[in-house]
């Protein structure tokens, strides 16, 4: 069973997403794209734990700006795509996709998603029904295209859309407002769409981050996830 803690970074800036994981069987415990050190060392600090692991999704600085200093205080391991070890600060440990990584007892898929970034990944924990999309997929919208082309990040979210509905997805962005008036224009006043709304407006009342939410919903809802074709995509990238 994996425990997941929220640490907003870069806040009222880029609005980044980290991530601290814990294994409860083991107490294993790793960060995913950690943005800055301090607010997530501040976390760690008191949930009492220290990580084993740094999960990269890709390599740029808002999402591994925190890694050398995490390594330093913790002798935390960076783990992320092979194929990025010369652009990921303070790289210890490759993988590729298809492979798959253990956080103590749970497991992760590696899911090569290069679009955002050449080499960007998903972590994806099948048994938790969770996935780290990074800048791939965020809520009602999508990463912008720094290295890939279209087709790329087509075939990059066709992967995500492959997932079950019931996975949970959580961006490495908090930019649903972003994308918000673009959805409601292109989606309608659907039953999702409603539903999706709520959910948001309860979980923003409460002070919480509007991720994570099914991916039934955002499937649903995010205007780039409906293409059936490459070319009704590039219409809207």
């Amino acid at each position: 069973m994996l425990k997941v803690y929220t640490v907003l970074c870069r806040a009222g800036a880029m609005d980044n997403y980290s991530y601290i994981l814990q294994d409860e069987a083991t107490g294993e415990t790793a960060v995913v794209d950690p943005s800055e050190p301090a607010p997530i060392i501040k976390k760690l600090d008191e949930l009492r734990l220290q990580p084993k692991y740094i999960f990269n999704t890709h390599h740029h600085f808002d999402h591994t700006d925190g890694n050398r200093k995490l390594k330093e205080l913790y002798g935390a391991k960076v783990v992320a795509n092979k194929n990025d070890a010369g652009r990921i600060p303070a790289f210890d440990i490759g993988v590729t996709d298809g492979e798959t990584f253990a956080l103590g007892h749970t497991k992760a898929d590696i899911i090569d998603v290069s679009a955002h970034t050449l080499g960007h990944i998903l972590w994806y924990f099948p048994d938790d029904k969770i996935v780290f999309t990074g800048d791939t997929l965020f809520n009602l919208s999508v990463g912008g295209l720094f290295e890939g082309d279209a087709a790329m990040m087509f075939e990059a979210l066709s992967k995500i859309k492959q997932l079950p509905d019931d996975v949970l997805f959580y961006p490495g962005h908090e930019y649903t407002a972003h994308g918000l008036a673009a959805a409601q224009r292109f989606i309608g006043n659907t039953p999702e769409m409603k539903e999706y709304l709520h959910l948001a407006q309860e979980r923003l009342q409460k002070g919480l981050p509007v991720a994570p939410l099914p991916l039934r919903l955002e499937k649903a809802c995010n205007p780039y996830l409906q293409p059936r074709t490459l070319q009704e995509f590039k219409h809207l990238m």
